[in-house]
C-alpha cells in the first residue's frame, strides 16, 4: 500500500512524547490534478457567510448522476472558493482507477482523492486533505458528494 506521510512529519511525531495540540498537519501530494476549469459545467452555488462556492464538474458526471450510474473514472469536481469577489482557492476531487487503495480503510473515499489548489493552480500544502476525506466519507451513498442531489436536478440545455 502506498503511504502519503511526509518523512519529516513522521520523525517529528515519533520523537515527540507529548500531544501536538493545535499543530495542523500539512497536506500531502497525491494523484489529484488541477483540471481545465473552462471545460467544466457550473451546476450549483453554495454561500457560506462571506464565502461563495461555485461547484463544477464534467457533462459526463452530470449525465451519469441523472441516469443513476456511478460517476466515471477520470471525473473532476471543483469547488471554486470566492472571497471578496476573488478566487481564494480551488478544492478538487478527482476519481481515478483504484485510487482508494492508496489509503487505509479509515481514510478511503471510494476511488476519490482530494486536493486544495491556490489561485495560481499550485498545490496548497497548508491544507489538510485528510480532513476533507473524513468529512466526505459520510456521503458514500451519494458518490461522496455533498451536492449530489443538486447534480441530479441540474437542468442541462
Amino acid at each position: 500500500m502506498k503511504t502519503f506521510i511526509r518523512t519529516g512529519a513522521l520523525a517529528l511525531l515519533a520523537a515527540t512524547p507529548v500531544a501536538l495540540i493545535g499543530l495542523q498537519a500539512e497536506a500531502e501530494p497525491n494523484r489529484t490534478t488541477m483540471p481545465d476549469i473552462g471545460k467544466l459545467v457550473h451546476y450549483t452555488t453554495v454561500t457560506r457567510g462571506e464565502v461563495t462556492e461555485h461547484i463544477m464538474t464534467t457533462p459526463e458526471a452530470i449525465a451519469a448522476a441523472k441516469a443513476g450510474q456511478p460517476v466515471p473514472v477520470g471525473t473532476h469536481f471543483v469547488l471554486v472558493d470566492y472571497r471578496g469577489g476573488e478566487v481564494f482557492r480551488y478544492f478538487v476531487m478527482e476519481k481515478g482507477p483504484n485510487w482508494g487503495a492508496d489509503y487505509d480503510d479509515g481514510r478511503r473515499t471510494g476511488d476519490w482523492q482530494f486536493q486544495w489548489f491556490k489561485p495560481d493552480g499550485s498545490i496548497n500544502l497548508a491544507e489538510n486533505t485528510a480532513r476533507c476525506q473524513s468529512c466526505h466519507t459520510s456521503r458514500s451513498d451519494r458518490e461522496f458528494l455533498y451536492t449530489y442531489n443538486e447534480l441530479r436536478r441540474f437542468k442541462t440545455d
